[in-house]
């Protein structure tokens, strides 16, 4: 390794990417070679593809890259285990063969053009450097404003995140080394990286539309990934609980007052509607209470069994 130049990884997690795959190892290796001739980063410099489980023909490209420019590495998950653990899996394969990595997904939606001035701040010292949007005009109005509210959520929940930015950020091999020495299995790296510390910067982007097939987060998987980061770093859903729950016992208090003084009175009138809306207004707080609750201990669940967080059947490291 050249100890004057730092070595850097870009790290790709790619599911079902056999389209953009070439297009975007194509970039970035142009964009490597840029930097090197630059004396900015090392000519050993890489792109680590991580296949997570692809049902395309994803990891035939990477293997086809890999023949024609052995900067092109990858290593292949043994089943899909999802956008986290594929990263994961990438940056712990990458961090003792780097100065820093670099996580970008595959469809360059990304700018890689951020990561000339990440690598110019680590260059300076900073451990982490963020890539944050700089705005989401080329977002749906839907899609900008649950971002948003998913942002603020996040923060009244008390969870740190960086606002607008995803999962494209450089690390050094220090940072890398503490990321490791966090092992559970609920992973939420958004919400990880940020509790690290060390020297931070941001660097900020436009985000662009992907080079090429379709998006692999439907809203589905953004709503079940926020309720996940969410749980995964706070208490504080299970303490709105608790809280809920003493507001309607005072409330409750001052009703069974008004109903003993009505009864005393006989002014006491039977409705049916109120009781049904009673019932079922707190049917619904007592079964979302429930479903938040299990979520905790469905993590507990998982948690404690202690499993490999992945498992890696093939490997291009040379």
């Amino acid at each position: 390794m050249n100890t004057s130049l730092p070595r850097i990884a870009i790290v790709m997690p790619c599911y079902n990417e056999e389209q953009a795959l070439p297009i975007s190892s194509a970039e970035i290796l142009s964009l490597l070679d840029k930097m090197s001739q630059e004396n900015l980063i090392s000519s050993d410099s890489y792109i680590l593809c991580c296949n997570d489980g692809s049902k395309d023909n994803t990891w035939a490209v990477i293997q086809s890259l890999h023949s024609k420019d052995n900067r092109v590495k990858g290593i292949s998950l043994a089943h899909n285990r999802g956008h986290q653990y594929a990263l994961l899996a990438g940056l712990m394969t990458a961090k003792d063969n780097c100065d820093a990595a670099i996580s970008i997904d595959a469809d360059l939606q990304d700018d890689p053009n951020a990561i000339v001035e990440m690598v110019q701040k680590f260059r300076e010292g900073k451990e982490i450097v963020y890539g944050v949007r700089s705005s989401r005009k080329t977002d749906t109005w839907f899609k900008r404003t649950t971002a948003h509210a998913f942002y603020s959520f996040q923060n009244v929940m008390g969870l740190e995140t960086v606002y607008d930015h995803a999962d494209y950020r450089l690390m050094s091999r220090r940072a890398l080394e503490l990321l490791s020495q966090y092992g559970e299995e609920n992973l939420f790296l958004r919400g990880i990286v940020p509790q690290i510390g060390l020297d931070t910067d941001i660097v900020k982007y436009e985000r662009n539309v992907r080079v090429a097939g379709e998006s692999k987060y439907p809203l589905s998987k953004m709503l079940s990934f926020s309720i996940d980061g969410i749980t995964s770093f706070s208490a504080r859903p299970m303490r709105w609980i608790f809280m809920i729950g003493l507001i309607l016992l005072v409330i409750d208090v001052f009703v069974a007052v008004y109903v003993l003084f009505a009864f005393v009175e006989n002014n006491a009138v039977s409705g049916w509607t109120s009781l049904m809306l009673s019932v079922w207004f707190l049917g619904s707080l007592i079964l979302m209470g429930l479903g938040i609750v299990g979520e905790y201990i469905g993590k507990i669940f998982i948690e404690v069994k202690n499993r490999p967080r992945y498992a890696i059947k093939d490997y291009l490291l040379d």
